[in-house]
């Protein structure tokens, strides 16, 4: 198969890594050829912090997606995510030197080009610029200003910024494992593209995402994104105080955690007990059920009721800003029994857990349908969508200087030819600049 008929999206998280391999289908779903998973080696709360495990963990999810598949893996869609993530709100505007002519994409790029150049912190870098909606001459509220006519245009951005060494070791990490780095996408925007629908997306909706060492929240109102948060903490931190509270080791406490863990105390009997065995012939260890979730109950209240501050913070509690569609949970954190019914209690707020079967073909395997592999959907799907606007870009372009050359001495048909060439994202051009960055860091 053709490189060009196929993407790869690749979820770098602090437990796992996943490579996913897919191409759409005739009926515009997702069709996954291949996966690769291995152990996150090297990651730390969303950031690499050891160059060669990492490196070699992403090789090894790759190796795997490609022995499953057959196919070859070049370009990869990357997620970022971790605890250096911020974002903030900022209003802009440009004035337009001729009201007369109509509000076109060019202008919009203008003004979003303006944004990019806000100075930030020393050390951070500006990752996505997302207008909210524009202004054209005072009239507010206005979401497609492209075709209207007007001399001032305004628009309020949600700004998402990260650590510019964070996002330089990324995509060292991928050079270094001999693939070339397609895009970076923002992590909770990956899962939301795959788990939520656009009625949600409209009615108002949080995603909360619970990896294993960040909590990613992206808040989804009129059908715009409106506030993105990364808290640093999520499953790996339940894991570690099952540990500490029961002295038991790490792999242990995750297989206790999985099988018998539940957000609600109040579910187990005082009689249930698990036995664990013993390090080197010692003696067993029993642990009761319920300490097991009276641990994990207080670390998890502790995580969504953060993610709840980060809700407010919004501004859910107005009228003209509340969630109606509640909280979509999503993320391997998302599989621990009982949680949906905590996060309703604490928040409020309608739950559900979200999966992202929506987007794949009816034969996919059951496991790419697990909340686990929300992220990494998310990318492969961001992943085609780029790749279908490239093709989409070049045909026309090739139409037209095939329109320009039949048409060469026809000057009235040579002016009648529109520049139908889609305007390439400002973040592909910051993609390109990091490419070029870490070309010429060798």
């Amino acid at each position: 198969m053709e490189e060009g008929n196929y993407s790869v999206g690749l979820d770098i998280g602090t437990t796992k890594i996943v490579a996913i391999i897919g191409r759409e289908n005739e009926y515009g779903k997702i069709e996954v050829l291949g996966t690769g998973r291995s152990k996150s080696l090297g990651v730390h709360r969303g950031v690499v912090n050891n160059i060669t495990q990492t490196i070699s963990s992403i090789q090894q999810a790759v190796e795997q997606a490609e022995l499953n598949s057959g196919l070859k893996i070049g370009s990869v869609v990357v997620g970022i995510a971790g605890q250096h993530i911020r974002s903030l709100h900022h209003s802009d505007y440009i004035t337009r030197p001729n009201s007369e002519e109509v509000i076109d994409n060019e202008d919009l790029d203008k003004l979003c080009n303006q944004v990019y150049k806000l100075v930030m912190l020393p050390g951070e870098e500006i990752i996505h610029v997302l207008p909210q909606e524009y202004k054209v001459d005072g009239q507010s509220e206005i979401k497609e200003p492209v075709g209207m006519y007007g001399g001032r245009l305004e628009a309020n951005f949600h700004v998402v910024v990260g650590q510019v060494s964070s996002i330089k070791n990324i995509g060292r990490c991928i050079k270094s494992a001999g693939l070339d780095l397609g895009n970076i996408t923002l992590e909770p925007l990956a899962s939301a593209d795959a788990v939520l629908s656009q009625e949600e997306k409209e009615a108002g909706v949080a995603l909360i995402d619970i990896g294993g060492g960040t909590t990613d929240l992206a808040i989804f109102k009129d059908g715009i994104i409106r506030h993105t948060s990364v808290i640093p903490f999520g499953g790996n931190v339940i894991t570690e105080d099952i540990k500490e509270g029961c002295s038991i080791i790490e792999k242990q406490a995750e297989l206790l955690k999985i099988k018998f863990g539940s957000a609600w105390p109040g579910e187990n009997k005082d009689n249930e007990i698990v036995s664990i065995p013993g390090l080197r012939g010692r003696e067993p260890k029993e642990i009761t059920l319920k300490n097991l979730s009276k641990i994990i109950h207080a670390r998890v209240v502790e995580i969504v009721e953060q993610v709840y501050v980060e809700i407010k913070n919004y501004g859910h509690e107005e009228q003209k800003k509340k969630l109606i569609a509640g909280i979509v949970l999503t993320g391997g954190g998302s599989q621990l029994n009982h949680l949906k019914q905590l996060v309703e209690y604490i928040t409020g707020m309608d739950t559900r857990i979200g999966y992202p079967n929506e987007h794949l073909a009816g034969d996919s395997d059951e496991e790419v349908a697990s909340p686990l592999y929300a992220t990494a959907v998310g990318l492969l799907m961001n992943s085609l969508e780029a790749k279908k606007k490239n093709h989409i870009v070049d045909e026309e372009e090739i139409h037209e200087e095939e329109v320009l050359v039949g048409q060469e001495n026809d000057m009235g048909a040579k002016a009648n030819v529109a520049s139908h060439t889609e305007r390439k994202s400002i973040f592909d051009k910051w993609s390109e600049k990091l490419k070029d960055f870490l070309d010429n860091a060798e």
